[in-house]
């Protein structure tokens, strides 16, 4: 008997995992799910695919990797239909997200010997006798655990960096996105056939639980705060590493010498593309009181041009559908509590779609303000100043991104934003930005993907040493005589002592 479904919400049915359309209802697709036993299983396979993958070494996954990239380049259309179908996004973001995807399998499989190969390190005075280098070597098996908002380009993050380190990658795509999940599997099995170095394991939290206790060698984890804790907690019995890359609530802050059209498109874009379903969108905005109107008839005048429907429109359907009461409940509390709707308002949310909304004169303890809403909504509220910007936006809990719009101002406003990343007169930009890392701190959580810094997650660091001369000061040797002691105090003194 099959089950009754709510477009959009994944259920289990005989053993099947099945996904949605959350705007229509079609099915996406249907997949075995996996049980800890079949996650076990997965990991053992990927142990043995792991040995053989880091065997190839840094120029044999290169060619495998680039090869991936280049399938994925060809179907674009392809894969961007299958993002479309599963989540609601316009088909348009879906391949904003497949290129930039693409582009970082590029610089990962490009620049993994660059970053974790052995180098050679300088040597200090006082151990002068021995060489030094440094090294990264693969985990061995690297468990990703994916979201469902950018189901293609946020767990490349992770598992392309992982693969081109030398790890195998076990991938748990979000339940609401399996089919995304498996289409990138396949098509790596497809130029990396010989051992199953990406597999996909599909089912629900219970699935990632047993994945965090499978014995992989790292866990990366995207996805809640609250999920994180709990992918914390199921990795700290076995003291398994992780990197988590969780909510966020990021701000704009609008100074009063800003290009204001240049700064409300991008607000507009970074707030509202994939209906807001993005953590490093953009939620609330602190515009200096000398532009505060200004700028928010300007963010009214293009999010009030925007479409909302299943297909061909600029803003989609909201993905899971328990997210709507979120977004209904920021939206009313703020309007409760004295900040005003200019655009929208609480008749913006039409399940399972919610327009565009703008909110002003929000309190800033208010859950719009100090909540991640995740949906297609704008605080903008009046400061004084920059000061007093920076200052409230790094009032919450959440640290991951952010944006400042100026000139004066704007370099000294993103270094004090307490935020993993920031974004001068653009916003996003830096998560499309290979060569830089991408992650928070606070309840956004912690570690990078993307960059050197991201390769180098997905690696341990080797130190070796190696004699290279008899010691001139012998101090690690019980054979040591008094002399040789003091002509080492005398060193140190000489050196270090003025």
């Amino acid at each position: 008997m099959t089950a009754v479904q709510v477009p959009g919400v994944p259920v289990v049915d005989n053993g099947l995992l099945i996904s949605t359309n959350p705007a229509t209802g079609a099915e996406a697709g249907r997949f075995p799910v996996s049980d800890p036993a079949g996650v076990a299983a997965a990991v053992r396979r990927a142990a043995t695919a792991g040995d053989w993958w880091a065997g190839l070494g840094f120029a044999g996954r290169r060619d495998r990797l680039l090869r991936w990239r280049s399938t994925l380049a060809r179907r674009i259309e392809e894969l961007a239909a299958l993002c479309h179908a599963e989540t609601g996004k316009p088909v348009a973001d879906a391949i904003v997200e497949v290129i930039t995807a693409v582009e970082h399998i590029d610089w990962a499989a490009r620049n993994a010997r660059r970053v974790l190969g052995p180098r050679r390190v300088r040597s200090r005075l006082l151990l002068v006798e021995f060489g030094a280098h440094l090294e990264y070597q693969p985990y061995g098996v690297v468990g990703v655990i994916g979201p469902w908002n950018y189901p293609v380009f946020t767990p490349i993050g992770s598992a392309a960096y992982a693969l081109a380190a030398g790890n195998a990658v076990v991938f748990k795509p979000s339940e609401y996105t399996p089919t995304v999940g498996q289409w990138l599997a396949d098509t790596f099995a497809e130029v990396v056939p010989e051992h199953p170095v990406l597999q996909v394991v599909h089912g629900l939290g219970d699935v990632g639980a047993a994945l965090c206790r499978s014995g992989v060698g790292k866990v990366a984890f995207t996805g809640s705060t609250a999920t994180a804790r709990k992918v914390m907690a199921a990795c700290a019995d076995s003291l398994t590493p992780v990197l988590l890359e969780a909510g966020g609530k990021d701000a704009m802050i609008v100074d009063d010498d800003a290009d204001l059209d240049a700064a409300a498109e991008a607000c507009v874009w970074g707030a509202l593309t994939n209906a807001g379903q993005t953590c490093i969108g953009i939620e609330r905005v602190y515009a200096v009181d000398a532009v505060h109107d200004r700028f928010v008839a300007k963010v009214v005048e293009r999010a009030g041009r925007l479409t909302v429907g299943a297909d061909g429109a600029d803003i989609g359907p909201i993905t899971m559908p328990s997210q709507v009461d979120v977004i209904r409940r920021h939206i009313d509390d703020a309007v409760a509590r004295g900040g005003r709707a200019v655009l929208g308002g609480p008749e913006a949310v039409q399940p399972p779609f919610v327009h565009p909304t703008v909110l002003v004169d929000v309190p800033e303890d208010a859950a719009a303000v100090r909540e991640e809403t995740f949906g297609p909504t704008i605080v903008i509220n009046r400061v004084s100043d920059v000061d007093e910007a920076v200052d409230r936006a790094n009032a919450v809990r959440y640290g991951l991104g952010g944006s400042v719009f100026g000139r004066r101002r704007a370099v000294e406003a993103a270094r004090r934003l307490r935020s993993g990343m920031t974004a001068i007169n653009s916003t996003l930009s830096f998560a499309g930005m290979s060569t830089l890392p991408f992650g928070g701190t606070g309840e956004s959580g912690f570690g990078r993907i993307h960059g050197d810094d991201g390769l180098r997650e997905f690696g341990r660091a080797k130190a070796v040493t190696r004699r290279r001369a008899p010691s001139l000061m012998p101090a690690m040797t019980f054979e040591r005589t008094p002399a040789q002691v003091a002509r080492l105090v005398r060193t140190i003194k000489a050196i270090y002592g003025r």
